[in-house]
């Protein structure tokens, strides 16, 4: 008779094996990130496969995925229709991929301008809000009730006790402590329309439909459908109290006025109506905003799990892609799939000039240990690496030849690649990309930069770490 420790021994083996084989079956993983969890499978038996059904695959449910896509297609007819560019062969292609991933075609007419910090940013956005008199769309990551945090709290409370329709989002998790505190409640009873996104009990997705780290990241603001707001900026305070002790966090936000509010406005309504139930058709019928005469080509697209893999390292790599002579990026968090470091590479490699800033101190260690373990691979291809020292650099920034820039709420690493939700928009304007040059410019300042040569020799113990960071950064 088979003892009963046998037949437990048994049933452990064959959902080990039953995942290793998941694991190497699936469709649609790149061989690096296969390569990881095959190795972690391996090497931690009982703990990988623990780790795999938790983490392993950016499942969602297909009811839940139906209903996004279903909520999207519905409001895809009332995106701003297409519209001569006049010359834009320049970057023709970038935008024919953000038009891909988002179903629209790129809009013409837009004007934008950079808040010059992130105090002034949310004083912005206030007076935005103050100003507003139909609809205040907001969608954060994190909203702390702190000082910047509660100017926008207030203000949302003034708009929406004089009669605008507010729809506020907040992530479950980046915002749980604003949830469950006072504020929240304060703008519910003043009327605001709030929504707790994503929310999951921890290790119990499945009750939902979706893994519970699959987060909302995105930093959306949409004023009266015509004025909207993009860019790496939570609601708070430079000081960032959850994490003060890598304060000031360092961002960027971007004010857009004209018809790429509508398409932001879109990405919000999709996501809205999904957790919702809340068919917003009727609020998006209205005439989309005019173009300006004298405005620029611009496009938003929202990614997440339910778009199709590599959506965003396509848009990453179609905007390096353009560079023909200079590209600068920065990125807190950078675990780059092959495609994504290959196109950096590349750039550098055909004679453009590639910077990267990175902070030097990051709040996520390990992240920032991988981004550094490719520093030689980086370095050997002509890449300038600069580590920001005035705090921690957020900022989501990408500008090419002075004329072409990409900003918003996606990091270079495995989580806004593939797991997150985000937001993000191309823009093709010398006078935008001018300020945004001008912001990196001023991190630069604050920078050192890392000796090339150093960074590319490296010892026999340091390439050991450093190669085995960069295996297992699919993991993160």
């Amino acid at each position: 008779m088979i003892e009963l420790n046998t037949i437990l021994w048994l049933i452990v083996a064959a959902l080990h094996l039953a995942v290793v084989l998941r694991a190497v079956l699936l469709e649609g993983r790149d061989s690096y990130a296969r390569a990881a969890w095959l190795l972690l499978l391996i090497a931690l038996p009982v703990l990988g496969v623990i780790l795999y059904l938790l983490f392993g695959e950016p499942w969602i449910s297909s009811g839940l995925r139906d209903r996004g896509r279903r909520a999207y297609d519905a409001l895809l007819p009332f995106a701003p229709r297409p519209a001569e560019r006049g010359d834009a062969a320049f970057a023709a292609n970038a935008f024919r991929t953000f038009e891909a991933a988002s179903g629209w075609p790129a809009s013409v007419g837009n004007t934008g301008r950079i808040a010059p910090d992130s105090d002034a940013a949310i004083a912005m956005l206030v007076a935005d809000i103050d100003a507003a008199t139909q609809s205040v769309h907001l969608s954060f990551y994190i909203w702390l009730a702190d000082n910047n945090g509660m100017k926008v709290v207030e203000a949302v409370c003034r708009a929406a006790r004089r009669g605008v329709t507010c729809r506020i989002v907040a992530d479950a998790i980046g915002s749980r402590a604003l949830i469950r505190s006072d504020p929240w409640s304060a703008m519910r009873d003043a009327g605001a329309r709030l929504c707790s996104s994503l929310q999951a009990p921890l290790g119990l997705g499945f009750l939902v439909g979706h893994r519970t780290d699959l987060r909302n990241h995105r930093k959306i603001a949409v004023i009266d459908g015509h004025v909207t707001y993009c860019g790496s900026q939570n609601c708070a305070d430079p000081a960032f109290l959850v994490k003060r002790s890598f304060a000031p966090w360092v961002d960027i936000l971007v004010r857009f006025e004209g018809p790429v509010a509508r398409q932001a406005d879109l990405i919000f309504a999709s996501a809205w109506t999904l957790e919702t139930g809340e068919d917003l058709r009727p609020v998006m019928a209205v005439d989309p905003p005019q173009p300006a005469a004298d405005g620029f080509v611009a496009i938003a697209a929202g990614t997440g799990p339910l778009s199709p893999g590599g959506t965003m390292t396509d848009m990453f790599v179609a905007t390096l892609a353009v560079a023909q002579e200079s590209a600068t990026i920065t990125t807190p968090y950078f675990a780059p799939d092959p495609p994504l470091i290959s196109a950096i590479v590349a750039a550098a490699r055909r004679g453009v000039a590639v910077r990267i800033v990175f902070p030097r101190r990051n709040d996520n260690r390990i992240v920032g240990a991988i981004g550094r373990a490719y520093y030689p691979v980086l370095a050997r291809a002509g890449v300038r690496i600069f580590e920001y020292g005035g705090g921690l650099l957020h900022a989501k920034t990408i500008a090419v030849d002075d004329r072409l820039a990409l900003i918003g709420s996606s990091n270079m690493d495995r989580r806004s690649l593939d797991l997150n939700f985000e937001n993000n928009i191309l823009f093709e304007s010398r006078e935008l990309a001018t300020q945004l040059r001008e912001h990196q410019q001023r991190w630069l300042a604050d920078a050192i930069e890392i000796d090339r040569g150093g960074a590319a020799s490296r010892s026999i113990a340091r390439r050991f770490v450093d190669n085995l960071l960069t295996m297992i950064a699919p993991l993160f």
